[in-house]
């Protein structure tokens, strides 16, 4: 069955935002949803409402509004100003100009008196977002929920449970559960039953553009960093590149180190690594022997692959034999590693022993595969798919709209624009991708990727128009990633 993260249910959300479907829409009408549901069980009995401050409170003050006129009340657990979203506090409000009962529990003494006699429970507490031990009051109402002989709705996801299917302190033991759009991966085992009960799915009006197109929300795991990390620990790349050309290798690198790379090394012929470092002091350059990349170098580069977390490889290497077969030979050494441009060679693939995200335009793809690209839109991301799940790699396929693929689920990206066809956007892309792939798995690297290329190519268009440089797409990915 078709299911998702707690994570991929957020990027998904805020994915709606930036497509101007406001937060409050969805709440709508996942609270008119759970109502349709409590009016669907029983009639005539008691109906309590118990929400927490999050939104997952917000869907419960929903329904408690759509169930007005019966004989319903509502359990804040809490005071209303704790209330914690802009949303879940416009719903709190609308309530209050209800005559729907309202209470605000700060002691979870006051619980079992407000529980009493109650037929139908709607558990609206915690949603998707809860991690780690449960405090009070909510953990006394969890355990008076579990103990009431009422019928119990859960909102989404039984309060305390998992929906990512880990382990969890406690949860509220549901008949129904109510969950949003799409299954949750931590609803289908058979052991969860025991706390879910009945599942319904509720369509609450989220489009196919929201999780098909890449968009704010698959950028945001990547825009976050814990206290107390090290230097080392936000992503070492190694690029391995130029001899033919030097500016390509550098700009990568740049790249790499705009979206959040600690340290990025550029390996290069000793003929160009002088230039290369030239470019910025921010640039760890290591020479290479001779004026390319050849299999003399490979000792040196094994070294270096050991001591970084991603390489991204190809970007001004140039297409002469030795260098071709040098890239062969490194590719095995690697664990996660992008290749891009020149190192798109025919034949490379598939190497079962690494995680690889490859990023050609159409016509690297053709060379790479031996065939040609369909033109239509659903050919091509068919192809794509086929493709990726055939060689066991990852595919960003560059073009107006870029196509991303791991060979199972498909999406697409819309940002970026006519004057990005300069030279070294590419370059640009394929080190961004190599630093987001240090902090997460490929699939969502490249999504992320394409969609900070083309948003800051976006800017630097508006700024430039058709005259913008690739380095003004560098210039612009810490805006995009900290907005």
């Amino acid at each position: 069955m078709d299911a998702i993260t707690s994570s991929r249910m957020a990027a998904i959300d805020e994915n709606c935002e930036y497509l101007g479907i406001k937060s409050l829409q969805l709440m709508e009408n996942a609270g008119a949803g759970v109502a349709r549901l409590v009016k669907e069980k029983k009639h005539g009995v008691k109906i309590t409402i118990i929400a927490g401050k999050g939104n997952n409170g917000g869907d419960a003050f929903v329904t408690a509004r759509h169930l007005s006129g019966m004989d319903v009340t509502v359990l804040l657990i809490g005071r209303k100003e704790e209330i914690k979203t802009q949303e879940a506090r416009h719903n709190w409000n609308a309530l209050e100009k209800t005559s729907i009962p309202l209470y605000q529990v700060t002691d979870s003494t006051q619980l079992p008196s407000l529980l009493k006699n109650t037929g139908i429970i709607v558990d609206g507490i915690f949603g998707t977002g809860i991690k780690g031990k449960i405090k009070e009051p909510e953990s006394t109402a969890i355990d008076l929920i579990n103990a009431s002989s009422a019928y119990i709705i859960s909102v989404d996801v039984p309060s305390g449970f998992d929906p990512d299917g880990g382990d969890f302190d406690s949860s509220v033991r549901a008949d129904l559960t109510a969950t949003f759009h799409k299954m949750k991966v931590g609803l289908l085992s058979n052991a969860a039953r025991e706390y879910t009960g009945e599942i319904e799915l509720i369509d609450i009006g989220i489009p196919p553009d929201a999780w098909f197109f890449v968009g704010k929300g698959d950028i945001k795991p990547f825009m976050e960093r814990q206290t107390g990390v090290h230097k080392g620990d936000s992503g070492r790349i190694l690029i391995i590149g130029g001899g033919a050309y030097t500016g390509a290798p550098a700009l990568s690198a740049l790249s790499a180190l705009r979206a959040g790379a600690d340290i990025v090394t550029v390996a290069a012929p000793e003929s160009v690594s002088g230039i290369i470092a030239s470019f910025s002091p921010n640039l760890i350059v290591r020479p290479l022997p001779g004026s390319k990349l050849s299999v003399n170098s490979i000792p040196e580069i094994s070294k270096l692959i050991e001591k970084h977390d991603v390489v991204v490889m190809g970007m001004g290497l140039g297409t002469a034999g030795d260098t071709m077969q040098a890239v062969r030979e490194i590719v095995p050494l690697c664990k996660k590693l992008v290749i891009d441009a020149d190192a798109l060679i025919r034949g490379l693939l598939p190497a079962y022993d690494a995680d690889i995200i490859i990023t050609p335009h159409t016509g690297e793809m053709k060379r790479l595969s031996g065939v040609e690209i369909p033109v239509d839109d659903t050919g091509k991301r068919d192809f794509v798919r086929d493709f990726a799940g055939n060689n066991n790699v990852t595919v960003l396929l560059k073009g107006a709209v870029d196509i991303i693929s791991d060979g199972v689920e498909v999406r697409s990206n819309r940002t970026g624009n006519a004057g990005m066809t300069v030279g070294g956007t590419g370059d640009v892309l394929a080190g961004l991708t190599g630093a987001l792939f240090a902090k997460g798995d490929a699939f969502s690297a490249a999504c992320a990727a394409a969609f900070i290329n083309g948003a800051a190519g976006d800017i630097a268009y508006d700024k430039s128009g058709y005259g913008l440089l690739a380095t003004d797409i560098i210039d612009n990915i810490a805006g995009v990633m900290r907005k």
